[in-house]
This record gives C-alpha cells, structure tokens and sequence, in this order.
C-alpha cells in the first residue's frame, strides 16, 4: 500500500519590484530568482486545484479590484479530492480478491493512527484490528451492538462483536478471505468510531 501523500501549499503570486507589472499567476511550489519569486507546477496533484471565490456584490460595487493586487479575471475552478484525500469514515469498501495479499504490520501500523480505540492482535497467524467499550450494563452492552450492526451492515464487512459480562463490548475486524488485515477494515473502524457512545458508558463520579 502506497504511504499517505504530502502535501505542501505555497502561495499563489508572483512578485515583482516593479510596481507597474501585472503579477502572474502559478501553480505552487516555490523557486527563487533575484528579482521575483516564481512559482513552478507539482509533478502530482492530489486534492485537485482550488481557485479563489467569486466576489460579492458589495465588493465589485466598491471597486476593489482597483485596490489590491492581483488579477481578478482568475479561472475559478474547485475539483472535488479524491479518494486519497478523503478520511477513512468517508470512504466505502471494496471487494477483495483472494490473490490479495493482507496488510503488513508496518502498513497496518500507520494507518492504526487514523482510527480511535483499536489495536493490533496477532491471532491464528494473521493480524486482527480489536475494539474494546466499557459500557453500564448488559442492556447498554446490546444497544452498543445494535448501534454498531446498523451503522456498517451496509458495507457488508462486519466485525466480530462479542458482549462479555459485566460490562464490556469487543469487536474484532480482519479480512478472512486473504487471512488477514485489508483497507477494508480501517474503514469500517472508522465508520463505527463516529457511532454516538456516551450514552451508554458509565456516568463519572462527581465529587463534592
């Protein structure tokens, strides 16, 4: 799996000592001349190009494309991010082939950074993500996993969820066709951090 990209922003004009001359407009990444900066094209664009916002009404009134610089015929143009540039929760999962091969723990790893409460077990010779909520009490433990089968039964990755007494809920992702971890997984982690919990948790002690 590809590492997450980089990305760098720099700003968007050229500028000139002479007061007189129009600036130019660049796509970033910045290169130093004597008299001017200059702005040179990334090899790879990842979030699409984003151009400035059309003025409003009360700005064109006020005639402030005579007061600032820069050019105000600019192309406006907003692509909307790929899938790389979306958070994992945003993304849906994908059919996995049995020639694939699992996650390795390194890549496993950094994505581990992306999802909250989860941790990396080593069973039956494979990874395997597992998710443990304290929560007040058996019923609040069934709510819990209703909650969680509603909200990514539509991907049709499920997790394995188990209600131990007292009071815990564990749920265990991996991807048993390829005997392991696959993107899959980390999606539906996500999916199930952003499900409303606190609800169900044991209420702190306040203390006088």
């Amino acid at each position: 799996m590809a590492s997450a990209p980089h990305f760098t922003f720099s700003p968007l004009l050229s500028l000139s000592r002479n007061p007189s001359r129009k600036p130019n407009i660049f796509l970033p990444f910045i290169t130093s001349t004597r008299n001017s900066v200059k702005i040179r094209a990334m090899d790879k664009d990842y979030l699409g190009d984003f151009g400035a916002r059309d003025p409003f009404p009360a700005e064109i009134e006020s005639n402030f494309g005579d007061k600032v610089l820069g050019n105000v015929s600019t192309e406006h143009k907003i692509l909307i991010p790929n899938a790389s540039a979306l958070s994992l929760a945003q993304q849906e999962c994908t059919p996995i082939s049995q020639l694939q091969q699992p996650m390795s723990e390194d890549e496993a790893k950094q994505l581990l950074f992306k999802v909250v409460g989860w941790r990396l077990v080593h069973e039956e010779g494979g990874l395997k993500l597992r998710g443990l909520w304290k929560v007040r009490d058996m019923k609040c433990g069934e709510e819990l996993i209703n909650r969680i089968t509603q909200a990514v039964e539509y991907t049709g990755h499920l997790p394995t969820l188990h209600l131990e007494e007292p009071n815990l809920v564990k749920a265990e992702l991996w991807t048993s066709s390829i005997g392991g971890l696959s993107l899959n997984d980390f999606i539906v982690a996500a999916k199930i951090d952003e499900i409303k919990i606190s609800d169900l948790q044991p209420r702190q002690r306040v203390w006088a």
